[in-house]
């Protein structure tokens, strides 16, 4: 029986080392990615603290309705387009457009120059702009997530703000430590493509090893321990 013990004592090694090799790179990268991505507050890291309070919409606005040209519309919103009140028009599918809030006109896309203004209007102390970049909605860079054709302010400081190339919302701040912590944030999740899946085999599969290894570990330690116990002399 001891005999059986000591074997089985030394398999539950041996599997246990061989599944630490397995986990070990994994392990260190969720902690890593951990450890970076809760060093900043999410604040700082979101720009949240760069924005400027927005605009009110003034109450005297005797907003004029849209004009939408018998086209379907999900939605309707009032919104400042920096000094000036517009219609935020969302129309059944992908496609949005702003129209003045006081004449009803559709306005037409947004220009480099509108960009840069609506990005600057919306920071506290817009800094130098090195570059103004518009994108289509299918090819936005990764950090923007989202399918709306844009303009990308881009700041001397490495903050990029974007801009709806159709609307003028301000769709995202993105800083220099957001694009770091977005990296990361794929290397915890194992999705580095598209840094949203967190739900594929390669990652539900090194969860679920982990965990055993995990397991393992304790199970030994309370062998180990229990054996010590065992084999302590007698206390006189």
């Amino acid at each position: 029986m001891s005999a059986l013990k000591t074997r089985l004592r030394a398999q539950l090694l041996r599997i246990h080392i061989w599944l630490g090799w397995l986990v070990g790179v994994p392990l260190i990268l969720w902690t890593l990615s951990g450890l970076i991505m809760v060093i900043k507050p999410i604040e700082e890291v979101r720009g949240s603290d760069l924005r400027r309070e927005p605009v009110a919409i003034p109450a005297t606005l005797a907003a004029a309705p849209p004009r939408l040209d018998g086209r379907p519309v999900e939605k309707l919103e009032l919104a400042m387009r920096g000094p000036r009140p517009v219609w935020l028009v969302r129309y059944a599918g992908d496609d949005s457009r702003a129209a003045d809030a006081t004449t009803g006109a559709l306005l037409p896309p947004v220009t480099a120059v509108e960009a840069r203004s609506i990005a600057d209007g919306a920071l506290e102390a817009p800094g130098e702009v090195v570059s103004v970049t518009r994108f289509a909605a299918d090819a936005n860079p990764l950090d923007l997530r989202r399918e709306r054709p844009a303009w990308r302010v881009a700041y001397a400081d490495g903050l990029h703000a974007y801009v709806d190339a159709d609307t003028g919302e301000l769709l995202a701040l993105r800083t220099r430590w957001w694009r770091g912590y977005d990296f990361f944030w794929g290397l915890h999740i194992m999705d580095l493509q598209t840094r949203e899946d967190t739900h594929h085999p390669l990652l539900v599969g090194f969860a679920g090893v982990s965990l055993v290894t995990v397991v393992l570990g304790f199970v030994m330690l309370f062998i180990r321990q229990r054996r010590r116990r065992k084999d302590a002399p007698p206390v006189a």
